[in-house]
């Protein structure tokens, strides 16, 4: 474990009170990760472990946010200035850089033994052969399936991330970031994807030092704002739960693809302060491992249906020309109809969503056994298809950011 369980003086439990809020609902949403994760049996072990890093934070960051916090006049403190040189030239260029940021930079510059660039270069471009259906998959069953458990989505409505006018601004930064570490070299030191991901990292670390501080956040009930456990069930998302959704979708992953992918996916967790326990190199073990996550959770809050509620209606405020609003409409129902094919009916109705006929999947599944079958069958079909899932990705960001540029938020102490 890369990190150290905080001392927590919590009585009888060492878990907070969210811990297993709904146990058999949490049974019924898993199941297909009990399929998928060849699950024989429940592992009490891992479920202690997933419950006690609801208290852990990723301490590399919080050192640096610590020295981020100090007063103007000490030397030991790290500026903002002095993060984004750092960040972009090495802290190297700064040769009075703070400790606690050399120390910081000398962590994530360090690329772990295990590291295939090779392989992590195939994984990304076979995300980028996903297209839209990566896009689909990481918005409806991955960001809002997970508003269907409490935690992540209240410290979202906290932050103000997702919500309200900003709703669609918030998920183009999270579709910025997902697509520069799918770029090709973009994990490398200088790449766009290492920085981006970098910078996230940073953010949680002052997002959990805030709301540690400032008493807003429960964390008996729902542990550190930013925890171990929340962050490598999100790293989840993006890779076993994007890789299920995708053949659901009708779209054929090949194992070289997989492990590829998964690959890729585990640097970036690392990158992003994941416990090295919790990264995983097949899908089988991290399959078994959301089921695991799943099943500690607690039940839906209010914060998601929220949440849900803006990604859905904000499919109106996308588009503009003369049939922006006709577009809009069928952009929102498309979403609808896919999300009770992922969610089904009750889960819809745990988010306070309408339920329409999955009408919108047989064509998405057509398209993708085409693609996937026959398309991808040569060098130059899977060129192709990485072009096409460049311009849907670039679409999407037009889309949500308009002519803005495309940025992924700000640090702010």
């Amino acid at each position: 474990m890369t990190t150290q369980e905080l001392d927590r003086d919590l009585g009888a439990s060492p878990y907070p009170s969210r811990y297993e809020g709904n146990r058999p609902r949490n049974e019924a949403i898993g199941k297909p990760l009990v399929y998928f994760g060849k699950v024989r049996e429940v592992d009490n072990d891992l479920l202690d472990r997933i419950g006690r890093r609801m208290y852990a934070r990723d301490e590399v960051g919080a050192a640096l946010v610590q020295a981020m916090r100090l007063d103007r006049d000490d030397p030991a403190r790290v500026t903002m200035r002095q993060f984004h040189q750092a960040l972009e030239h090495g802290a190297d260029t700064l040769p009075d850089a703070p400790e606690a940021l050399r120390t910081f930079f000398a962590h994530v510059e360090h690329v772990p033994d295990w590291v295939d660039w090779e392989l992590l270069e195939k994984g990304a471009r076979a995300f980028r052969r996903m297209g839209r259906t990566r896009n689909d998959v990481l918005l409806q069953l991955a960001l809002i399936g997970g508003y269907r458990f409490g935690g992540p989505p209240d410290l979202l409505v906290e932050t103000g991330g997702l919500t309200g006018a900003t709703a669609m601004r918030r998920l183009g930064e999270t579709q910025k970031w997902g697509t520069a570490v799918g770029e090709p070299g973009a994990m490398r030191r200088d790449g766009d994807g290492f920085k981006l991901t970098v910078h996230v990292r940073a953010m949680h670390a002052l997002v959990n030092r805030q709301f540690e501080t400032n008493g807003r956040w429960d964390v008996a009930h729902w542990g550190l704002p930013i925890n171990q456990t929340d962050q490598a069930g999100t790293l989840g998302l993006f890779n076993g739960t994007l890789l299920i959704g995708a053949r659901a979708l009708g779209y054929f992953v090949t194992r070289e693809e997989s492990r590829a992918i998964m690959h890729m996916w585990k640097y970036v967790g690392w990158l992003m302060g994941v416990d090295d326990d919790f990264l995983f190199d097949t899908e089988r073990e991290q399959h078994r491992f959301n089921y695991h996550v799943v099943l500690v959770q607690d039940d839906v809050t209010p914060a998601g249906a929220a949440l849900s509620r803006a990604l859905v209606d904000g499919q109106r405020t996308l588009y503009y020309g003369k049939f922006s609003g006709l577009i809009g409409r069928y952009e929102r129902l498309r979403l609808l109809s896919m999300l009770r094919y992922f969610l089904g009916t009750k889960g819809l109705k745990d988010l306070g969503l309408p339920a329409i006929p999955p009408v919108a999947v047989a064509p998405v599944v057509v398209t993708n056994i085409v693609k996937s079958k026959l398309i991808k069958r040569t060098a130059e079909g899977r060129r192709f298809l990485e072009y096409l899932g460049d311009r849907a990705a670039r679409r999407e960001l037009k889309l949500k950011f308009g002519g803005d540029r495309a940025d992924v938020g700000k640090l702010e102490v």
